[in-house]
């Protein structure tokens, strides 16, 4: 070997090496750590405007277009309700510039551009869009209103939006000196009462330098995400702004490396990979800055497809729920879960942890929209040529809610209102009802309320008004709205269903949907008292019938033997607490990163009842809500209206029921076991009293096996040390059912 091999070899290393870094950015080929935050751009600066009578010409948002006619004012604008410097005349539009110094690109790692608007905005650096919400259009017109309502934040106290500025590395946006921030602000409708535009700039040091202004209170560093003990989902829009509808096509992936096993955002996409269509979702939570998604798997032509992922069974359409205002994060996955215990379909429900466009949006609640399905909603389709006979019977799905989806109006007044409730059509949808079948499904209620409506309860067709509906569910329904008091209970986001008549045919109250506001964390309609009844309590706008069912002796006893069975199984306090802390171990670690992404503890989140506003840790928003649902538990036993006795007749298919309905069929034996997956510890509730459990590995071993005799055993399962599937044997006197179970 020569001698002088080493230097040579030095020699062309180095060259290779300085070849590399001319055409790589040195924070690609060494990333730099962020020393700490700085903000170029405060609110209070003054900046350049234009209320627009015309489009302003493509280069307004360029750093050498001539502003010198524009107006001068300082940030925010808006028209003069509190949180505006600069107050502006009636517009559905206004153009906003600011010319800024950067002393040292090298030096800075990240920038985050932090936005309070009413109600859209997009914003330009030097002359390329970095961020956008809540309107279209490339660009979107100086007339163009915004594509929603969006109130501002800071002024309730809240941090407002911010945006993680990646369109292009940071040294091909930023120019060392003279740089130029452009945002156009669009309101809602030029009858709207308020516009903001509170735009502020920070950048991230790489070093000790300081050249800028300190951050303001509220402004949170972006959060460096890159692992998680739950599924990650990644979406990418690749540059398309999302909006309320239409949805826009992503890409998304989805890792999962198995329960127990840390899943690390640099991971292949294992679990799930292709195309979606996404958009924002909700009504009044389209305000908040964690926003909500509905999204639907697409092949790549863009049509719809079934996919199944994460144990969802396979659908297309799904709902990425972002906990916000319910700082607990836990209400619709509670309310999901009991009302499956209590043998109803309910959404399936997932967290996980999302990224889209390189931004962490903390945890998320994969949910299952409503839909007609054999996992689903399981009732008969209804074909475009189902217009008699049978198949005209169902299925149906129909709702009470916000919108003027086509329906009908009821008959009756709502309870205590001069107003009429008003029922859409669900399923099915708009686009495909047919006459006949609208037809069906309102003569088919209004024969329902005629008899709920007759102090006989019964309709000149002589029928009583349980021939109409299924018992159970209806009970059960009531019960799970008023435990939880969920403030948009019986008249909001509120469903029922139909089969045909071959099928049992009866309305079924449910499925059960949208409890943010429940579990005590709602200031208004007595959510946050753990008294008196929901139903009561937010009047107005519910269907008179629940008031009139209360007053009917079957429905309160059935109500009575209901509760009274669930109180010792799925309802009892201490398997609900179990439950919730469970999950709270599950969610661990991602629990603080949330919290840091949206920084919403000790601040009031509309609607938070006092607690919810005042709770400074997530364990603390526990500590309340389980405390919540005790006491809301024990005064429903105390206030819970019938009489215990004969009770199987009201448990399908109601044996003894003079109506002579016919319900669904009813497991006599049925036994709820939590947490599942299960580590050192498992529940196991019956119905009945259980005698014997066995626990079998998948190679036919036992490898646990104990008798008891109580509906409610607790068992230590630390022992079973190989993670897996097991299958889970629970033996009555008279009955033996089994379930699998897995060990993490």
């Amino acid at each position: 070997m020569n001698d002088e091999w080493p230097d040579t070899w030095y020699m062309k290393y180095l060259f290779l090496l300085i070849l590399i870094s001319s055409i790589i950015s040195p924070l690609q080929l060494f990333p730099q750590t962020i020393d700490h935050w700085e903000t170029v751009i405060q609110h209070g600066d003054t900046w350049k405007y234009l209320v627009p009578t015309s489009e302003p010409g493509t280069t307004w948002k360029d750093l050498d277009f001539d502003d010198s006619s524009w107006d001068i004012g300082n940030s925010g604008f808006g028209y003069g309700d509190g949180d505006d410097n600069t107050i502006i005349s009636t517009t559905l539009s206004v153009y906003i510039r600011i010319q800024f110094n950067i002393v040292d690109t090298a030096a800075i790692g990240k920038l985050v551009l932090s936005m309070d608007y009413d109600d859209a905005f997009v914003a330009y650096l030097n002359g390329t869009e970095i961020a956008r919400a809540n309107i279209s259009g490339q660009p979107p017109l100086f007339n163009q209103a915004s594509d929603g309502l969006h109130e501002a934040l800071l002024y309730r106290g809240l941090a407002p939006e911010s945006f993680t500025v990646d369109k292009a590395p940071i040294p091909a946006l930023l120019n060392q000196g003279d740089n130029v921030l452009a945002v156009q602000i669009h309101n809602q409708s030029l009858t709207s009462s308020d516009l903001t535009a509170i735009p502020v700039l920070s950048v991230g040091i790489i070093n000790i330098s300081s050249s800028y202004n300190a951050i303001p209170w509220w402004f949170t560093p972006p959060l460096e995400f890159t692992s998680s003990n739950l599924p990650i989902i990644v979406i990418s829009t690749n540059g398309q702004a999302i909006v309320d509808e239409p949805k826009v096509t992503a890409d998304i992936g989805i890792i999962y490396n198995g329960p127990g096993v840390t899943n690390y955002l640099s991971d292949p996409y294992n679990e799930y990979y292709g195309v979606c269509g996404i958009e924002f979702r909700g009504e009044s939570s389209l305000d908040f800055a964690k926003k909500s998604y509905g999204f639907e798997m697409w092949d790549s032509a863009g049509n719809d497809m079934d996919t199944s992922f994460l144990n969802f069974p396979k659908e297309e359409d799904f709902v990425l729920h972002g906990p916000y205002s319910d700082k607990s994060l836990f209400n619709n996955v509670l309310a999901m879960k009991l009302a499956h215990d209590l043998r109803h379909y309910s959404s399936r429900t997932r967290f996980v942890e999302l990224v889209i466009n390189d931004d962490y949006k903390g945890i998320y609640v994969v949910m299952e929209r409503i839909k007609r399905d054999s996992d689903r909603v399981d009732i008969a389709k209804l074909n475009l040529e189902d217009t008699s006979g049978d198949q005209l019977t169902g299925g149906y799905i129909f709702r009470i809610d916000k919108g003027e989806d086509d329906g009908w109006l009821s008959k009756y007044n709502a309870y205590s209102s001069d107003l009429k409730i008003y029922f859409q059509f669900f399923y099915p949808d708009q686009r495909n009802i047919q006459p006949q079948q609208k037809a069906y499904i309102k003569n088919y209620m209004n024969d329902f309320e005629d008899a709920i409506a007759s102090q006989t309860f019964r309709n000149s067709k002589g029928k009583h008004y349980l021939d109409y509906i299924d018992l159970r569910s209806f009970v059960d329904n009531f019960i799970l709205n008023e435990l939880s008091k969920n403030v948009d209970a019986y008249r909001l986001s509120t469903y029922f269903h139909k089969d045909r008549a071959s099928r049992g045919g009866k309305i079924k109250a449910g499925p059960l949907w949208d409890f943010n506001l429940s579990f005590g964390n709602a200031d208004y309609c007595g959510g946050d008292d753990v008294t008196g009844w929901e139903y009561y309590q937010c009047v107005g706008s519910s269907p008179f019938w629940w008031d009139a069912m209360l007053q009917d002796t079957d429905f309160i006893n059935a109500l009575r033997c209901r509760w009274e069975e669930l109180r010792l199984t799925a309802l009892h306090t201490d398997s609900i607490n179990a439950y919730l802390d469970s999950m709270v171990n599950y969610l661990s670690g991602a629990r603080a990163r949330n919290f840091q992404r949206w920084p919403v503890m000790g601040i009031y989140v509309w609607p938070n009842s006092w607690f919810y506003a005042a709770s400074s840790s997530h364990d603390e928003v526990m500590d309340y809500m389980k405390g919540w649902i005790e006491d809301r538990s024990i005064w429903l036993d105390n206030n819970i209206p019938g009489v215990a006795q004969n009770c199987e007749r009201y448990k399908p298919p109601y044996p003894g029921l003079v109506t002579g309905i016919e319900g669904s069929i009813y497991s006599r034996y049925s036994f709820n076991v939590y947490p599942n997956p299960a580590r050192n510890v498992l529940f196991i509730e019956g119905n009945q009293s259980i005698k014997e459990v066995v626990i079998i590995n998948m190679l036919g071993q036992t490898v646990y096996r104990e008798n008891f005799s109580s509906n409610l055993v607790t068992i230590d399962v630390s022992s079973i040390s190989q993670k897996g599937i097991y299958l889970l044997s629970v033996k009555t006197d008279n009955a033996v059912e089994i379930k699998k179970i897995r060990f993490e």
